[in-house]
């Protein structure tokens, strides 16, 4: 058996939190006479002093601050536990199945995800990011939640979200930029055209295409002048904002957007409180 208990140890850590045994009696619901005893008793059993008294107040010995930043983890652990076995008593979903377009913009992505964390810390999201058009796999997709190009995916219902704008670009260096502006499919076409897997920017006729599995990649190799690229424009505003590339004036056609659509699994009905919040959070204006 332990020599000490996880609740000693927690009123320890009140009683340094909150800077007095009285304060800590309180919050507990004890008395200030249960929170010293306690206190006492663990002291007692672990053979070492772990308080001082300074003036009004009690304060860790350097062997007590060492022993609670040890046991600190133990404690939120055991909060952890106790309040996740509330959500299973409550019936409350633990976890929750999200795949994102890769295209969906991240500063937006990481927002939700951590308004939702918020208010439903016991329950874990599984994200799975994916290529666009990568349909073919997710429609064996259990996912509970998607954002997909696609409206209707056969494993759910869905409706329009957002266009993600993608612009023509290439590195400031770039011999295109040397050309007289506006430039043509026949100017364009000796230069190979970078482009992301699931992408359907097709190069001007005769003209190359070289295809990158994930757009992290594109960007970089529009960055290393291997050649121009319709990337989204939110993934690159730094670099357009700083001037290492540019957007290519181009004759026609300077934006194209693709849609990207909310969908939720066909056999949620009705939904879960977590399902309808996590949409409600998609559906806000970013």
């Amino acid at each position: 058996m332990h020599k000490t208990t996880l609740e000693q140890w927690a009123l320890l850590e009140r009683v340094i939190a909150l800077g007095s045994f009285a304060r800590a009696a309180e919050e507990t619901h004890r008395s200030q006479s249960s929170v010293s005893y306690n206190l006492a008793l663990l002291q007692e059993r672990l053979g070492v002093a772990l308080l001082v008294q300074e003036g009004r107040r009690a304060v860790l010995t350097p062997e007590g601050e060492l022993l609670l930043k040890q046991v600190k983890p133990l404690l939120k652990a055991f909060t952890w536990l106790e309040n996740h076995a509330t959500t299973l008593r409550n019936g409350m979903r633990t976890r929750l199945d999200l795949v994102v377009d890769s295209i969906f913009p991240r500063r937006h992505l990481f927002a939700i995800l951590r308004q939702f964390q918020q208010r439903y810390p016991q329950t874990q999201v599984h994200l799975t990011e994916i290529l666009e058009n990568a349909g073919e796999a997710m429609a064996e997709s259990e996912a509970d939640v998607m954002v997909l190009t696609r409206r209707q995916d056969v494993t759910g219902r869905g409706e329009w979200l957002m266009n993600i704008d993608f612009v023509a670009v290439a590195h400031r260096d770039h011999p295109l930029f040397a050309l007289d502006a506006p430039l043509n499919d026949e100017m364009l076409r000796p230069w190979p055209l970078i482009q992301i897997a699931g992408q359907d920017h097709a190069a001007p006729a005769g003209g190359e295409a070289w295809t990158f599995s994930t757009i992290d990649a594109a960007i970089e190799a529009v960055m290393y002048q291997v050649g121009y690229g319709w990337l989204p424009e939110e993934r690159i505003q730094p670099q357009l904002e700083s001037g290492v590339l540019k957007v290519l004036p181009l004759s026609h056609g300077l934006r194209r957007a693709t849609p990207l659509h909310l969908i939720v699994k066909r056999t949620l009905t009705p939904l879960d409180e977590q399902v309808d919040t996590l949409l409600r959070l998609f559906s806000q204006p970013s």
